[in-house]
């Protein structure tokens, strides 16, 4: 294929040195070219026919390998392989050069092959990502671990490579440093055995509403990666805690109350107790106008009469059952919570007292609301206790609450008039 280049290249003076050179240059050229075409008529022709079948396959997982150019990236490997089996016969002459271009094929190989692989994995993930068992069981953090392994895999067999040393004499010198590979890949071992225990405890998942006031999350979880687990708070505001510490630190996953009937109302009014009494004849007539006290009234007045005839026959004699405006009030919450379609009525209903403190008598109310909805659930409580909050007057009860600078504006004024009129204040 030289004769006739060698014969000009020696009529026109050129020392053999220089024709040997062109004989490299020229085989070179021809191989690197040849290698070019194929790449091309592997991307432009094999390529685009895989990714149409794909297309039109009725499969959904091809279609995840070509948004993430899986096809494409495989296509580069094809000049390579070609580099590397025709190193030999362009090179029968220089038998370094056929070593060095089978090395550099084989390193570029390598590097392609992680990428492909790497592709590949993140397919994968987009195609189980679509399944229904994604939100249960995250599997990205595993896929991360895998990369990890390709990429150390991957500088092994490139240092096999450029030293000319069996991999496994490489891999035997790591075993030797594991001290030093253990500090190095800590938080990556740390949040690989700590992605195990999340997931197979099932203690976080995405999408999961968690508290970790520790690190400031207070959100949803949107991304549980190897080393991270993201939360987008409440204010959109992204908060990165690492793996691990959501196994050794305490966190609280609303996930239960997400996936239950309802979300947990419990809050309490503080009556002051100097405004609790007994209950009138003219009190509970009056109680009678509120259509959702008529049953309890009428129960209770009845329960009352029993009792007394029973136990105090004596009409006027301390220690005869009567009703208390305070217990009335209590009833009409109950009534009033039992007919708002807005309640879940079979989770926990709780109308109660607790013990009385020095801002009056606490009136719990334990119940559930339907809508789990965080809006929709704050809108609940607030319309409830608007009403009760306004209604309480109607029983005679006062909420307590500490003076503010209003009553004691008002205090002084009529402390002024009282002095002014010299009566006792």
């Amino acid at each position: 294929m030289f004769q006739g280049l060698d014969s000009f290249l020696a009529q026109s003076g050129f020392s053999s040195a220089a024709i040997e050179f062109s004989h490299l240059a020229f085989s070179l050229l021809l191989l690197f070219l040849a290698a070019l075409i194929v790449h091309w008529i592997t991307s432009h022709y094999v390529v685009l026919i895989l990714e149409k079948i794909a297309h039109k396959s009725t499969f959904k997982w091809d279609d995840a390998f070509i948004r993430n150019h899986f096809f494409k990236r495989l296509a580069i490997l094809t000049p390579l392989i070609l580099i590397y089996g025709a190193a030999d016969l362009a090179f029968t002459d220089f038998p370094g050069t056929a070593e060095l271009l089978r090395r550099a094929s084989l390193i570029f190989f390598v590097l392609a092959g992680v990428r492909v692989l790497a592709t590949a994995l993140k397919s994968f993930q987009d195609i189980y990502s679509s399944s229904e068992i994604a939100g249960d069981w995250p599997i990205r953090s595993y896929l991360d671990a895998i990369k990890i392994i390709l990429y150390i895999l991957a500088f092994i067999f490139i240092t096999s490579i450029l030293t000319n040393k069996s991999p496994w004499g490489i891999i035997s010198v790591f075993g030797g440093l594991t001290a030093i590979l253990l500090l190095i890949f800590k938080d990556t071992i740390l949040g690989f055995v700590a992605n195990l225990q999340l997931t197979a405890n099932d203690m976080v998942r995405v999408g999961d509403w968690i508290e970790m006031p520790k690190y400031g999350a207070d959100g949803d979880v949107i991304d549980i990666s190897l080393h991270t687990v993201k939360v987008q708070n409440w204010d959109k505001t992204i908060t990165t805690v690492p793996t691990h510490h959501m196994v050794n630190d305490a966190f609280k996953n609303w996930r239960g109350m997400s996936e239950s009937g309802g979300r947990r109302i419990k809050r309490a009014l503080y009556i002051d107790t100097n405004s609790v009494r007994f209950c009138t004849d003219e009190n509970l007539e009056g109680f009678k106008k509120y259509s959702l006290l008529e049953g309890y009234l009428q129960k209770k007045e009845e329960e009352i009469t029993e009792y007394n005839k029973t136990h105090h026959p004596e009409p006027g004699k301390l220690g005869g059952r009567r009703q208390t405006n305070i217990g009335v009030f209590r009833a009409y919450i109950k009534a009033y919570l039992r007919n708002n379609p807005k309640i879940n009525q079979d989770l926990t209903f709780l109308v109660r007292h607790l013990a009385p403190t020095p801002q009056g008598l606490p009136v719990e109310i334990y119940v559930f609301s339907a809508d789990k909805v965080w809006a929709n659930y704050e809108g609940i409580q607030a319309d409830i206790f608007d009403h009760l909050l306004a209604i309480a007057p109607e029983f005679g009860l006062r909420i307590f609450q500490y003076p503010s600078g209003n009553d004691l504006q008002q205090f002084q004024s009529f402390k002024a008039t009282a002095d002014a009129l010299d009566i006792p204040a």
